[in-house]
């Protein structure tokens, strides 16, 4: 074969990092994390039930997604395989806030601006020590491809 053969196209590469992992219904966990209908979900509550007539023991979930608190429900065999998203937690200085969304600086300098300001009294506490120029250090939680800020502290 000649190198004319070949025509790979290299334009666009990720991490390799799946979004999810497997993991066997009967092993998840109270306050662990779960996808359910296809949001990542924070249980609040888990019960298995006894076996049907063919011996499956069934797992009731019920989980808060963890972006919109959203209740979500799904009852699955106890062997069925449930995903499980990669949560990423990290803390980032605020630079901005601009049209709704916070303007935050990455470890490298870049900026990260996929983060929407929270509603409710976190979004305007927020809001409120940005304007009075403190320095503010936000907390951000990733799970899926999106990002939400649970928290923040005063920088001294």
């Amino acid at each position: 074969m000649s190198a004319d053969e070949h025509n790979y196209n290299f334009e666009s590469a990720s991490s390799g990092a799946s979004l999810t992992f497997p993991m066997q219904s009967s092993a998840l966990q109270k306050n662990g994390y779960v996808v359910i209908k296809g949001r990542p979900c924070k249980i609040v509550d888990i019960t298995t039930a006894k076996g049907d007539r063919y011996g499956q023991s069934m797992v009731h979930l019920v989980g808060l997604d963890i972006f919109t608190g959203k209740r979500l429900e799904d009852t699955v065999s106890s062997t069925h395989n449930m995903e499980v998203p990669n949560i990423n937690r990290g803390e980032f200085p605020l630079i901005s806030i601009e049209d709704d969304f916070l303007s935050l600086m990455n470890g490298d300098g870049s900026t990260k601006a996929n983060v929407r300001v929270p509603e409710g009294a976190l979004g305007r506490q927020i809001k409120a020590n940005s304007d009075d120029g403190k320095d503010l250090l936000i907390s951000v939680m990733e799970a899926m491809g999106e990002a939400v800020a649970s928290s923040y502290k005063e920088v001294k």
